[in-house]
């Protein structure tokens, strides 16, 4: 679930990142998704983490 939120929200910011060095669609939706999947790395750590602890 964490994993899910986060790529969604990397996704968002990703998309107004590249939007505000005014970028077109593409940079945009290339941004949107590198951001997504950096995102959901950290999220799939962070899952990981939580489950050994619990």
């Amino acid at each position: 679930m964490i994993v899910i939120a986060a790529a969604i929200i990397g996704a968002l910011l990703g998309w107004r990142r590249a939007a505000q060095l005014r970028g077109n669609s593409r940079d945009k939706v290339q941004y949107a998704i590198a951001f997504a999947l950096g995102f959901a790395m950290i999220g799939l750590f962070a899952t990981i983490i939580i489950h050994r602890m619990a």
